[in-house]
Parts: structure tokens; C-alpha cells; sequence
């Protein structure tokens, strides 16, 4: 009940009783008998209602808790099928893709050698003779160093990266042992050389490098 009407009531019974303490007869006012009736009715009535309203809306308050963990607990399946579905996407990806970039690689290794050799080999006695111009062989190989860079960059796109082993303790994980050299600069199984070099793609082993380790005796002789 509204405190407003509360004291109303109160200040009305008071003054009645005030009345008939004074052996006044209180005044006979159907009309307000009646009113206050009303009052009285209605807000008894407010009150039941404020009850059902409440127990409606504690009733609706764990319907919509029911729903709301509901909807958590499948948004929570939803993500886990979405992470698996993009986790067997990512793998079938990567599996389609290996064979491409080992195939890049393997084209790179290619470029690397001819390029090697071109910078190793000296000019023929005829071309020293004549002093042939060999701007034609340096175009050449400036347009493999081109290549070179180019598939490099294709690879560093695709997140595959060179391993860089020289130096370090040999790692059965990332290189394969093709032989054994003394060096009495490094400990023992040391990587002194990367024969062949391997990648690396989201830090998974794409391609194993071959090197040579340093072995302990130095009188045994290289490799």
C-alpha cells in the first residue's frame, strides 16, 4: 500500500476515534463509508496484482535464464564446429598446397646452382683472347638473381622461410645428416654446412635440410 494512503487511513481512524472518545457520534456519510470501501478494494486489489505481476515476471526471468543458456550452449557447439570446419579447410589447403611449394623450392635450388656455376666458371681462352664482351652472360644471370628474388617472395607470401642451421647443434627434426667433417673451430655435432636447405612453413617442417656435422676427431680427416 501506498504510504500516501497509508496515512490517510490512519489520520482518518484516529479522528474517529477521537470522536468517539469525546462521546461524539461520528457522522453517518454513506458516501465516504463508501469511498474508503473503494480504497480499500482497490487497493487490495493493487496488491494481487503486483503479486501475480511478480510471479509473471520471475516466471518470464527463468524462462528467458533457460533460454539464454540455451542459446550459450549452442553458440558454444556452433564455434567448435566452425573452428573444426576451418581447421580441416586450413588442412586440406595446405595439403593441395605442399606439393606446389616443394616444387618452387626445388625450382629455386635449380636457379641457386646455375647460378653458382655461371659465377664459378672462367671465360673460355678464345673469349680472353678476343675479350668477348660477356654482357649477354651478365644479363643472363641478372635475369635468374630476378627469377631468384621473385620466387622468393612467393614463398615469404606463403610463410615459408629458409632454415638458417650453420652453426648450430645438429637437430634431427630439421636436417638430415648427409656427412661428418672435423672442425676443430666448433663442438661436435655442430652444423658446419647446409648442403641443401631446408623450409620451414607456419613453423612445421616442409622440407628437411641436408647438412654436414662436425665430428670430434680431427685425425680422422674430413667427411
Amino acid at each position: 500500500m501506498d504510504d500516501s494512503i497509508k496515512q490517510a487511513l490512519i489520520d482518518r481512524f484516529r479522528g474517529y476515534l477521537d470522536m468517539a472518545q469525546d462521546g461524539e457520534e461520528p457522522p453517518d456519510d454513506p458516501g465516504e463509508t463508501a469511498d474508503l470501501f473503494s480504497v480499500l478494494v482497490e487497493v487490495a486489489a493493487l496488491r494481487s496484482e503486483v503479486r501475480r505481476e511478480s510471479r509473471l515476471v520471475k516466471e518470464a526471468l527463468e524462462q528467458f535464464r533457460g533460454v539464454f543458456d540455451t542459446l550459450q550452449a549452442s553458440q558454444a557447439t556452433l564455434q567448435r564446429e566452425l573452428d573444426r570446419a576451418r581447421t580441416e579447410t586450413r588442412d586440406q589447403a595446405q595439403s593441395a598446397l605442399r606439393p606446389l611449394l616443394l616444387d618452387v623450392i626445388d625450382l629455386r635450388d635449380r636457379l641457386v646452382a646455375a647460378l653458382t656455376l655461371s659465377a664459378a666458371a672462367r671465360p673460355r681462352w678464345r673469349d680472353r683472347l678476343w675479350r668477348r664482351d660477356r654482357s649477354g652472360v651478365a644479363a643472363w644471370q641478372e635475369g635468374l638473381r630476378m627469377t631468384l628474388r621473385r620466387l622468393d617472395q612467393i614463398l615469404v607470401d606463403r610463410r615459408v622461410v629458409a632454415t638458417q642451421l650453420a652453426g648450430l647443434p645438429f637437430d634431427p627434426r630439421l636436417a638430415r645428416a648427409i656427412g661428418t667433417a672435423a672442425d676443430s673451430a666448433v663442438s661436435e655435432g655442430t652444423v658446419i654446412e647446409e648442403v641443401r636447405a631446408g623450409f620451414l612453413w607456419d613453423d612445421q617442417v616442409l622440407r628437411t635440410a641436408e647438412v654436414i656435422v662436425s665430428k670430434g676427431d680431427a685425425g680422422k680427416g674430413d667427411r
